[in-house]
């Protein structure tokens, strides 16, 4: 009887000593929680959003986030695609393509046909989400609409950093590249304000000419070589010039009068495959009068980044490496 006794004893001491332990864990869980309760998150995920308003120079499009699959026709948006690593292209002009994305010549991607004619049957059997394109397709934007959504993402030269930024940031929303491009552009700056500074440590003005098959043209500020004058700040030899697709014509006559401390220059012969001539062309008895000859500044620039696939990612940092070496 006395041990029985003793047993409920024990049994009543250990249930008062639980309950008071289990007081001061509550208490110290309250203790660390707003408003005294402990609540356990809940899967309460904001909804994805599925596409971007695309606001461009042909209308307004719904651009769907992440697209599985995509056209793509222009090579500046394709070189910055490609730098920030998106894999979901499945068709490309192939003709013309700058040796840099030859990669994309290869049988794993669909020939969309050429870039002022693309082929609207391989398009539509790529099935894909998205088809981007530039100024070359534009005609073509009503026709190309039917078949997928599809964004105009040229560069707008009158204005070509901010448009440059402002079709970088719109492409990487789309693919979820954002913290990739910031660091990308961020970079492409950075030399932009040290070509800027050695540029305004000189008083020599420069002039832009294309070469195409023995004959020269002219191009100026808000032209499509433009970021030169407007971006780079190398004053022009003639702030005149018309801004037009092709240029202004012009003579040699006219490059040894306006005598441009830096000559800048263009193959277009050699940019659409065939075979380059300009330096034979430009360095004449005319041209060798000139300062930016007598002075070594007569630069042939790279014509697959400045004539075939400006406004990329690539090929914007090396047109800005390119004027970086020219005025050093």
């Amino acid at each position: 009887m006395k041990k029985n006794l003793s047993m409920m004893m024990l049994v009543v001491v250990m249930a008062i000593v639980m309950a008071a332990c289990g007081n001061n864990t509550n208490n110290a869980t309250n203790n660390g929680a707003t408003g005294g309760t402990t609540n356990t998150p809940e899967n309460s995920s904001e909804p994805s959003a599925t596409s971007l308003k695309v606001t461009h120079l042909l209308g307004e499009t719904d651009a769907p986030i992440n697209p599985g699959k995509v056209v793509v026709f222009d090579f500046g948006v394709l070189d910055t695609l490609d730098r920030l690593g998106v894999e979901s292209i499945v068709a490309v002009p192939q003709d013309s393509l700058p040796a840099y994305l030859e990669k994309y010549a290869s049988a794993d991607y669909i020939n969309a046909g050429g870039l002022k004619e693309p082929d609207f049957e391989a398009i539509d059997g790529a099935e894909p989400d998205l088809i981007i394109i530039s100024g070359r397709q534009s005609d073509a934007y009503e026709e190309l609409s039917k078949i997928a959504p599809t964004i105009y993402m040229g560069v707008d030269n009158a204005d070509y950093l901010n448009s440059f930024t402002k079709n970088v940031n719109t492409l990487a929303t789309i693919f979820g590249k954002e913290e990739q491009a910031a660091t990308e552009l961020a970079a492409i700056n950075e030399v932009i304000e040290g070509v800027k500074a050695d540029v305004s440590a000189t008083d020599k003005k420069g002039l832009i000419i294309l070469a195409n098959e023995g004959k020269i043209s002219a191009y100026g500020p808000g032209s499509r070589f433009g970021l030169i004058h407007d971006v780079l700040g190398v004053p022009a030899v003639d702030e005149k010039l018309e801004v037009s697709t092709h240029g202004n014509e012009i003579g040699f006559e006219y490059i040894a009068e306006k005598n441009p401390g830096y000559l800048f220059v263009i193959d277009r012969t050699a940019a659409v495959g065939g075979e380059g001539n300009a330096k034979d062309t430009v360095e004449n008895d005319l041209v060798k009068n000139t300062d930016a000859f007598k002075e070594g500044h007569i630069t042939y620039l790279d014509p697959q980044y400045w004539y075939l696939s400006g406004g990329g990612l690539i090929s914007v940092e090396k047109m800005v490496k390119d004027i970086d070496a020219a005025v050093k």
